[in-house]
């Protein structure tokens, strides 16, 4: 749950969400992101199955990065959310505005 939570995964996964790619060219669709955070949290999204790495056996080493099916799932399910605050993001403003006179 840790990894969802991080600022990096979901952006990650929306990069990776068109095509596989390489470490460098992710780095160069995120702005902002250090070379250090990119490794960990590919290593991490790895680890949990969200992003599959392929290594080639040549000379210089060839690494991609891609969406597995459970990695696909999360961003369907991101989309979702973001769907459900674009239809009630008003409401829930509404009821903080409520809340907080009420405290």
């Amino acid at each position: 749950m840790g990894l969802l939570a991080r600022k990096w995964t979901l952006k990650i996964a929306v990069v990776l969400s068109s095509e596989t790619m390489r470490h460098s060219e992710i780095a160069r669709c995120l702005p902002g992101i250090t070379q250090k955070v990119l490794t960990e949290t590919l290593r991490e999204m790895e680890r949990t199955g969200i992003v599959e790495r392929e290594v080639y056996p040549i000379v210089p080493p060839k690494v991609e990065y891609r969406l597995t099916s459970v990695g696909i799932e999360l961003l369907k399910l991101s989309q979702e959310f973001a769907s459900w605050f674009d239809t009630h993001h008003e409401n829930i403003h509404k009821a903080k505005r409520n809340y907080d006179r009420q405290s």
